[in-house]
């Protein structure tokens, strides 16, 4: 098999397009929504997520409190679905999402939401589907089929469309320049080479990965990732976490992929980093100042959000090689399945 034989590689190259179609896709879509929230403001947005979208939902967090001001929390599905607990979400925001729309524990989530009087949303490739129909307001993925098990391209789009929820929500120019900018972007950014670190995985048991602000949510989905399509245990964490505990797993053997954010988070990340290499990690990060033999090419700066967004891209066009290197089928992982149905 070559990377030519990869379905994964054709759906994260198909990202770029599905971000520009999305733009369209969402414009009728977009509008109401808005304007019901700007009309009464939320105190707080729950969200409804389960595998990649959970990390797209991690991203959402961070946008809607660094852009809005306002809180964010995870809402637990088991709570609707096995101890018939309604939660009180009267004029609160609930935003679900999910690539096929069919997982039962989200589609009953939204319908108990809707019926406390929350503004029901859901972020969706599947737009007729069950979950899509108990929300008030859906927005498409626009994506378009993606055929390879690992969420690709489904992923990037759930972030552009948190992005774009954000960007006319909090009506910030920059970011909706940015995401007028990221198609390109993406593009560029899947062609960088990260070769160093399929050298080093390719025979590694373990690793973190590491991330914060933006960069959170990339982390957590490469840990995924790595599960997935290379029979790689990763754990992520953010970098504030990572003292509390966990730094205590730092050896030489111990690989760490740190992707780093390009605002005020960056600083503190770069401390850390280098506090790793004097403790013998071996640090492959996405950093421009790095001067090390294991630095992660990224784009230059753009926007701390769609900068963030790229760096995924760049991830997933290295996996696909890592997951070749490693002799894995990142198409086909073990047990599992494209539509994973929870309650």
């Amino acid at each position: 098999m070559t990377i030519l034989d990869v379905q994964m590689a054709a759906d994260l190259r198909a990202a770029p397009e599905a971000v520009k179609r999305q733009e369209r896709a969402l414009s009728d879509s977009l509008t109401p929504l808005v304007a019901r929230l700007k009309r009464k403001p939320p105190q707080v947005v729950v969200t409804c997520a389960r595998g990649s979208s959970a990390h797209a939902a991690t991203f959402g967090k961070h946008l809607i409190e660094r852009y809005l001001g306002i809180p964010v929390a995870a809402a637990a599905p088991n709570i609707a679905t096995i101890y018939r607990q309604r939660l009180r979400l009267a004029d609160q925001l609930f935003v679900a999402i999910s690539q096929s729309g069919k997982s039962g524990d989200l589609v009953e989530q939204a319908v108990a939401a809707r019926a406390s009087g929350a503004v029901t949303t859901c972020i969706t490739n599947d737009t007729g589907s069950e979950l899509a129909q108990a929300c008030e307001f859906v927005l498409s993925m626009a994506a378009g089929p993606e055929l390879s098990i690992p969420a690709t391209k489904t992923f990037i789009a759930s972030l552009s469309a948190l992005a774009r929820l954000t960007a006319l929500w909090a009506d910030d120019e920059a970011l909706a320049s940015a995401l007028a900018r990221l198609p390109d972007r993406l593009a560029a950014a899947s062609e960088l080479d990260w070769s160093c670190l399929v050298e080093s995985l390719a025979g590694a048991s373990s690793l973190v990965t590491i991330g914060r602000g933006p960069t959170l949510a990339i982390a957590r989905e490469a840990a995924l990732k790595l599960k997935e399509t290379s029979d790689l245990h990763a754990e992520p964490f953010s970098a504030a976490e990572f003292l509390h505990g966990p730094i205590a797993l730092v050896s030489s053997n111990y690989p760490i992929l740190m992707f780093m954010p390009t605002d005020a988070a960056a600083a503190g990340m770069r401390r850390l980093a280098a506090d790793l290499r004097k403790k013998g990690a071996a640090v492959f990060a996405t950093d421009a100042d790095d001067v090390t033999p294991n630095r992660l090419a990224a784009l230059a700066p753009d926007h701390p959000e769609t900068d963030a967004i790229c760096l995924i891209q760049s991830f997933y066009a290295m996996v696909v090689r890592l997951a070749l290197a490693r002799g894995t089928n990142a198409d086909q992982p073990r047990h599992l399945r494209k539509i994973t149905r929870t309650r």
